[in-house]
């Protein structure tokens, strides 16, 4: 099944920009749009922001509004921005992401509820639909969140097959945290033009032979430009070049390209 979503792709490589605080604990706004800028400056073709890195759960709803709007007063284009906007409260989730629709972000990066535990995924596509009907717009893009070690709930591929069957113009693709390679290549093999995200560009080569959509990581806050050379040498369909270039810097003690990585990989969020 087939993705059927017409957003314009948001890229290969984004950071999971993490999020910088003044000494009251207020986030620090202007410090948050020079790293972003810094960070598209040196390759990112996007930024998730208030995702793990972001420390979105530590911040209330209204803060993290306040922060994209900043943002966007700050010039950054929204069109580069995937925001976090999955909450355990409906309608938490949905002012993130109506927020996020109004600075014009690329899409919604978003978590299932996530206080409960063990919930079918009946429950899940439930809370996932009822975001979207709420948001009832159009432009919304929400791409699926997949941490399952922090969450404490899956996304399923079941799941990912229900919600594209009743939303296909509206979920394009997950990000994938679990640290199961294997899991993000079956992803992007069974649902072609979902867009899969590794959650390390440790496997960022690898995801993208396997057809999946690219890397949204924590380290690329540091690791952008490698990630970025890895991108632009796959896209020369130089698979040597790309090895070369493969940034190997999200952990010194790892080989590059693991033949059988770990399956939850402590950097991978």
């Amino acid at each position: 099944m087939s993705a059927g979503g017409e957003a314009a792709p948001m890229g290969e490589v984004l950071a999971a920009v993490l999020s910088p605080f003044a000494a009251g604990l207020e986030p620090d706004h202007a410090r948050h749009a020079r790293h972003c800028r810094w960070l598209l400056d040196r390759g990112c073709d996007g930024l998730a922001i208030h995702g793990t890195t972001g420390e979105a759960n530590s911040l209330s709803v209204g803060e993290r509004i306040e922060t994209l709007h900043a943002l966007a007063a700050a010039g950054i284009d929204g069109g580069r921005i995937v925001a976090g906007t999955g909450c355990c409260a409906i309608p938490d989730s949905v002012a993130l992401t109506r927020a996020a629709l109004e600075i014009g972000a690329a899409g919604a990066l978003m978590l299932p509820p996530f206080y409960y535990k063990n919930v079918r995924d009946e429950g899940v596509f439930a809370a996932y639909s009822e975001v979207i009907q709420r948001v009832g717009d159009g432009a919304l893009r929400v791409y699926l969140y997949h941490f399952p070690s922090l969450s404490g709930v899956a996304i399923t591929p079941a799941l990912v097959e229900r919600l594209l069957a009743a939303y296909p113009d509206t979920v394009v693709g997950i990000k994938d945290s679990s640290g199961d390679f294997d899991n993000m290549k079956a992803m992007a093999a069974r649902f072609p033009g979902f867009r899969v995200f590794t959650g390390s560009e440790r496997w960022l080569l690898d995801c993208l032979e396997a057809g999946g959509a690219g890397t949204i990581s924590a380290t690329v806050n540091v690791t952008s430009a490698q990630a970025a050379a890895v991108t632009a040498a796959g896209s020369a369909s130089d698979a040597d070049a790309s090895s070369t270039c493969h940034p190997s810097s999200a952990s010194p003690e790892t080989p590059a390209r693991p033949t059988t990585p770990p399956r939850r990989p402590a950097w991978s969020v």
